[in-house]
């Protein structure tokens, strides 16, 4: 039985995690040396939902020349050391034997895996192999995911590793196809650009467009969608792809603002307070005058609004006044974009805002 897809980071020991030592043979305990911010990094991904995998090839490990007691000594002082700050290997794969020993387990062959990948089903979007050799990029390759290659004397160089694989966990991409409508929809909270809407709703791309520019979200939506009949289902698919994307995006929601909420804007009078909760709901209290605004049908503001806390499962509260309605529409998605830039923002606490333990 296959259990839940897992996020993995295959490591490499010598060179990434510990600086290698002159002889590449880490045998005596005065040759570990962390890199540095290994420890913080790791912490930082595994409460973002990250599992580690440590795989190494230890060269002619178990010869005269390297002992398996003097390997097993450094190796137990590693691991307890990260053990102790709450970092654990879900697997711990060696590989003892020489490049001329022609193995099926040395890296980059891939036999050291066959067992682990049969067990565990990995998200290969999401998975890493990080090492600081050639051999390791083209493991991640036969693995088909990606590599990251790491110089360990390189400043920060853990840290920049950490906000690079988290800046891409925070996007999200959602294709939908029906007898309705065509949409590709991608989201990055990690970025602010670039911000390309389509809709074919002149109106509603100008909105949109509010919605990203406030929230600092990049936001891109191409539909093509049956408007030669109404534009009911055009804003409403839209609606349930971005909700569908911004939900992904926000992974495990480990150190968001979660809450957000924002005060008048213009001449209209929007509040909009965000919850993202895991609970879809939505009130609206306001109306609108006219008909349309632009070539925007204005019920199908609202609609759009329940929608999307339906899909980003969030509780979403909408008050607007004021007179005119092509200002007051967009107050509220500008005020929405507030509301979502502050609940979005990540921490580096690595808390889950809730005493449930779950959003």
């Amino acid at each position: 039985m296959v259990d839940q897809a897992l996020k993995v980071i295959f490591l490499d020991r010598d060179g990434t995690i510990i600086y290698e030592p002159e002889d590449y043979q880490v045998d005596n305990l005065s040759k570990i040396k962390l890199v540095p911010n290994v420890i913080s990094s790791l912490k930082k991904l595994n409460n973002y939902g990250y599992h580690f995998v440590m795989i190494s090839n230890q060269d002619g490990l178990g010869t005269d020349a390297f002992p398996q007691e003097s390997f097993d000594k450094c190796q137990s002082f590693i691991l307890d050391l990260f053990s102790t700050q709450g970092i654990d290997f879900k697997k711990i794969l060696i590989c003892p034997h020489l490049d001329e020993d022609q193995c099926d387990c040395r890296k980059p062959k891939t036999g050291l895996l066959t067992e682990f990948l049969a067990h565990e089903n990995i998200v290969t979007a999401r998975s890493y192999v990080i090492g600081d050799r050639d051999t390791d990029m083209l493991l991640a390759e036969r693995m088909t995911i990606q590599g990251i290659m790491i110089d360990p004397y390189e400043d920060d160089v853990w840290d920049k590793i950490t906000n690079k694989i988290l800046s891409v966990d925070r996007q999200a991409e959602v294709l939908r196809k029906s007898n309705e409508t065509e949409i590709h929809t991608r989201v990055n909270l990690s970025a602010s650009l670039p911000i390309n809407i389509n809709t074919g709703i002149g109106f509603f791309d100008h909105m949109l467009e509010q919605l990203a520019k406030h929230s600092g979200i990049s936001i891109e939506i191409d539909c093509k969608g049956d408007l030669h009949i109404d534009e009911h289902h055009t804003v409403e698919d839209v609606s349930i792809t971005l909700g569908e994307a911004l939900y992904r995006a926000l992974s495990n929601k480990v150190g968001i603002g979660r809450y957000g909420f924002t005060l008048p804007m213009d001449d209209a009078l929007a509040q909009v307070a965000i919850d993202l909760s895991g609970r879809p709901y939505f009130k609206f209290e306001g109306e609108f005058k006219r008909e349309k605004i632009g070539d925007l049908p204005t019920e199908l503001i609202t609609h759009f609004f329940y929608t999307l806390s339906q899909n980003i499962k969030a509780n979403i509260h909408i008050s607007i006044k004021g007179e005119d309605d092509h200002h007051k529409a967009e107050a509220c998605f500008k005020s929405l974009g507030r509301a979502l830039l502050q609940a979005i923002k990540q921490t580096d606490s690595g808390d889950l805002p809730t005493t449930k333990g779950l959003l």
